[in-house]
């Protein structure tokens, strides 16, 4: 009996999650009340309460699990590519879905800037952005890229400043972005094989 009232109670948690996922985009951020939520999720508003502290924690924890589940598929195709030009094709690849217009797009958008204002929020995102950059850190460095922290950053800060400009309709072509990521990784690696600086 207990079991079966915990995966209740999980599949209440996870309907709600998805119901903010899906508000986020659709609304903004700040015009999900818990009235709302819980009428995507069909359950009553006091059931929001139940299972989280807040309605603020609620749009957290559905926001973050979401880039980490994005993010996670990022640092599944470091498994899969071979060179770090591999790596920036394959990320660039997968970022294509998004139009700056579609959902997600609009879900990190609002996210970033629900984080301006909220210190818990932008310390959430902020360490699963890290956890990533460390990760794509040390595989750029497994491969002889120098600076590969630093050059792991760059990247992950031009892929997502690409997605903000797509938001915006100013965000250039693949075909340049991926050329001028390319040489960021091919050409410091060259310069490491001759020893130049």
């Amino acid at each position: 009996m207990t079991s079966s009232a915990a995966a209740r109670g999980h599949e209440v948690r996870q309907r709600l999650l998805t119901a903010a996922v899906e508000l986020i985009p659709e609304r903004g951020w700040t015009a999900v009340s818990t009235r709302i939520l819980a009428e995507r999720a069909g359950v009553t508003p006091s059931v929001v309460h139940y299972h989280f502290p807040s309605l603020s924690a609620l749009l957290n924890e559905a926001v973050v699990g979401l880039m980490r589940r994005a993010l996670a598929e990022l640092d599944a195709l470091l498994d899969t590519a071979r060179t770090p030009v591999d790596a920036v094709d394959a990320i660039l690849a997968s970022v294509d879905q998004y139009t700056g217009a579609d959902p997600t797009s609009l879900l990190t958008v609002e996210a970033y800037l629900a984080a301006t204002r909220d210190e818990r929020l932008r310390e959430q995102i902020g360490d699963v952005v890290e956890v990533f950059q460390q990760r794509f850190g040390r595989w750029l460095g497994e491969r002889g890229v120098p600076a590969p922290d630093e050059t792991a950053a760059v990247l992950v800060a031009a892929v997502d400043g690409l997605l903000l400009h797509r938001g915006l309709g100013t965000g250039p072509d693949a075909g340049p972005v991926v050329t001028v990521l390319r040489r960021l990784v091919s050409e410091s690696t060259a310069k490491e094989e001759h020893g130049c600086e």
